[in-house]
């Protein structure tokens, strides 16, 4: 019968050949994958994923979302001997101490011990990525670890608003299924290279995910944790979005909304201007005013050049230190 004929075919057939696209995410999961940690509690309460960027000596550091270790140490609050562990991808599990963490970007740092040197992910870079280029995630969503899904980019730039209710700009939105879990865990490139830090879903929606972008400020946030365990941060008190060029202006940051007496309102910033220089220096975005907010700016008068309408005006502005809470 034809039906035997298929099934003594079938078993004698060798192993196809992987396509193409089966092999890029096969090649990103054996590189990557060995880089990849679960991050919870000894009992197995909460957690999320993480990532292995450095070592040095026995210590090995990862990185991971802000939201996962604040929400491991309320968790904690009831348990005062539950800390932190970490387990990797030999199954072993080692306790894990907090350097620091930024609510802001949803970042965090941790290290720990381990007794054979851990593989350490490759960084590549956010902007140099397009919508539709494939990108894999990896971590442990609803508690399965170690877990690969696979997209695209789905579109640059994005605005979040995190877990602390803070909004987190120029996320990565991709389609590679995220679940609970996965939040800390690693964005990749084609090429293995770490380009986001997944940290959010939209609840109720399917292929929606969202990654804090590897870029130059995850760079200076993530040392600065290291060094000194927190970010200090200039406020202006506005929540912007980046334009795109508009005559001479290589584009700019235009202002959405300013709190009530902050920085801004008090410089005189309103709803729909454009900022497109602070400190004599050009801002093409609101990564460029972002990374221009640092410590530095704390306290320090600056000019601003704000286009409103058809004019261009210059503002003073005194920043303040952006609070904890």
């Amino acid at each position: 019968m034809e039906i035997f004929e298929n099934l003594s075919a079938s078993s004698r057939l060798e192993s196809p050949e992987l396509d193409a696209y089966s092999r890029a995410v096969r090649d990103v999961t054996e590189k990557l994958e060995p880089a990849v940690i679960s991050v919870g509690l000894p009992d197995g309460r909460g957690g999320g994923s993480g990532v292995i960027l450095g070592i040095e000596g026995n210590s090995a550091t990862a990185v991971t979302n802000s939201h996962v270790v604040r929400g491991l140490r309320s968790r904690r609050a009831g348990n005062p001997g539950g800390e932190i562990q970490v387990t990797l991808s030999d199954g072993s599990s080692v306790p894990a101490e907090v350097l620091g963490d930024d609510p802001p970007s949803d970042l965090a740092v941790i290290r720990f011990d381990a007794e054979e040197e851990p593989t350490v992910a490759t960084l590549g870079d956010a902007g140099d990525l397009v919508v539709g280029q494939l990108v894999v995630a990896i971590g442990n969503p609803l508690g399965f670890q170690r877990s690969v899904t696979a997209g695209v980019v789905s579109a640059l730039g994005r605005s979040i608003r995190g877990e602390s209710g803070r909004l987190i700009e120029n996320v990565i939105q991709t389609d590679a299924a995220i679940n609970p879990g996965n939040s800390g865990g690693p964005l990749a490139d084609a090429s293995a290279r770490v380009v986001g830090i997944n940290t959010a879903i939209i609840g109720g929606a399917q292929g929606i995910g969202f990654a804090v972008p590897v870029s130059g400020t995850f760079r200076r946030v993530v040392f600065t944790l290291v060094t000194e365990g927190r970010v200090r941060r200039a406020y202006l008190g506005v929540v912007v979005e980046s334009r795109q060029p508009r005559g001479e202006f290589e584009g700019g940051a235009g202002v959405r909304n300013v709190a009530p007496n902050s920085p801004a309102e008090r410089a005189g910033l309103k709803p729909g201007d454009v900022i497109v220089g602070m400190k004599g220096e050009p801002v093409h975005s609101n990564d460029d005013l972002l990374n221009m907010l640092d410590a530095s700016a704390i306290g320090q008068d600056a000019q601003l050049r704000v286009l409103r309408g058809n004019r261009e005006l210059s503002l003073t502005v005194r920043p303040r230190e952006q609070p904890a809470e």
